[in-house]
């Protein structure tokens, strides 16, 4: 699995979900019962802000997830080292890993649109 792929499924797995009266099970948010009981699927976001605020708030350590790739990494529960970071960077098609600190700032605007791209429900403010 990609680093990409890990950290958009940490993140979108804590989605809410529902209950299917018509099927007796839960459903992901999103999808509602259709005529004779069955799904049909209705496009939504994942909110990707209220997810991360959540986790935040539940952990051990005061995290600046908004700001920071290390620390938004470390609250879904990723490593975060250099070398994980770089390894995101090479897949999400980032060459200059030489300075930390300016792939830091890339990777974490970059992480954000595509977990727009992807689904996610994330403010304009995050994506820029």
């Amino acid at each position: 699995m990609s680093r990409f792929s890990e950290l958009m499924n940490k993140i979108f797995r804590h989605n809410p979900v529902a209950e299917n009266p018509n099927a007796g099970g839960p459903i992901k948010r999103g999808i509602t019962p259709a005529a004779g009981g069955g799904a049909a699927a209705v496009a939504t976001q994942v909110d990707v802000e209220a997810i991360l605020n959540k986790l935040a708030s539940e952990h051990k350590e005061k995290l600046d997830w908004k700001h920071s790739i290390v620390d938004l990494m470390k609250l879904v529960g990723m490593e975060s080292s250099l070398s994980a970071r770089k390894e995101l960077a090479a897949e999400l098609k980032y060459s200059d890993t030489g300075d930390s600190a300016a792939m830091n700032i890339w990777l974490h605007k970059q992480v954000m649109q595509k977990l727009a791209e992807n689904g996610g429900k994330v403010p304009a403010s995050l994506m820029d």
